[in-house]
Parts: C-alpha cells; sequence; structure tokens
C-alpha cells in the first residue's frame, strides 16, 4: 500500500465536515451517521503518520461549534473512541472482517453511549431505541471508506 498524501487526508475530512453540516431532514436525522468520526477513526488506524488523537479531537470540536450541542461533548467522545482504536491499531489488521465489525460497533457504540451519558448529565432525557440506528450507517460509510481508500494495511513481513 502506497503512502496516503495529506491533501487527500485533509480533503475526506472537509467533505466528512459538509456533509456532517448538511441539513438532513426526516428520518435522515435518525440515521445520518457521525461523518468526521468514521473519516477520522479511519485515517488515524490506516495513516497514523498524517491523522492523530489531536486531529480526532478537533474533528469533535468542529461538530460541536457546527451544531451548537454543549461544547467539548463531541471533542471528548472522539478523542475516547480515536483512543480505544488506537489500542488495538496492530491488532486490528490481523481481524478478518467480521472481528473487525464487531470490534467497530463497539466502538461506534462507546461513542453513542458516551454522548447519551454527557447529554444525560446536562439535564437531556433518555432517548428512544432509535438512537443507536446511526451505527448501521457508521459501519456503511466505514465500508465505503474501505472501498475508495483501501483496507487497513497490514504490517510488513520480515
Amino acid at each position: 500500500m502506497k503512502p496516503v498524501k495529506f491533501s487527500t487526508f485533509f480533503f475526506t475530512l472537509l467533505v466528512g465536515l459538509v456533509f456532517q453540516l448538511y441539513p438532513w431532514s426526516n428520518s435522515g436525522v435518525i440515521i445520518r451517521p457521525d461523518f468526521l468520526l468514521v473519516i477520522a477513526l479511519y485515517w488515524l488506524l490506516q495513516a497514523p503518520y498524517h491523522c492523530n488523537i489531536g486531529w480526532v479531537w478537533f474533528a469533535g470540536l468542529l461538530v460541536d461549534l457546527a451544531t451548537g450541542s454543549l461544547l467539548g461533548q463531541h471533542a471528548l467522545t472522539f478523542s475516547i473512541t480515536g483512543f480505544l482504536g488506537v489500542i488495538y491499531q496492530r491488532r486490528l489488521v490481523l481481524f478478518n472482517r467480521w472481528q473487525l465489525y464487531l470490534y467497530l460497533i463497539f466502538l461506534f457504540g462507546m461513542q453513542r453511549v458516551l454522548i447519551m451519558l454527557l447529554k444525560l448529565f446536562a439535564g437531556g432525557e433518555l432517548p428512544d431505541w432509535t438512537y443507536g440506528l446511526p451505527i448501521i450507517s457508521d459501519l456503511i460509510l466505514w465500508q465505503i471508506m474501505i472501498m475508495w481508500f483501501g483496507e487497513l494495511s497490514r504490517p510488513k513481513k520480515l
């Protein structure tokens, strides 16, 4: 796998920000994935020389500023999710597809639970069952990232 250009990484983050800010309507709001989280997490695992947890935190901060949510809530959850992804970064490339998807479900689910807890601490209400639906669309977006930019690269044999 050849190295990824910084311009490609930065452009995909900008596209993710545009889709994150797009005014979704009706059921689109319910199933809308966290575009910036999925894209930043993909680049964090695929090209750690361009993307680090600081970039993931900054992406979360952009989501906070753009959506008017509690400042730092997405930044915190994105960076925790990125950290949990980096912990198993070397092992993820050895996972088969289903193991990787189970781990991604865990990561995206953890992010949703953390956001829910932060909203509850701020006085929000308990969400209904549709709150977890974006995890499915996050997985679909992850698959699109893999189709465009390739699987996570495996370590070279010595």
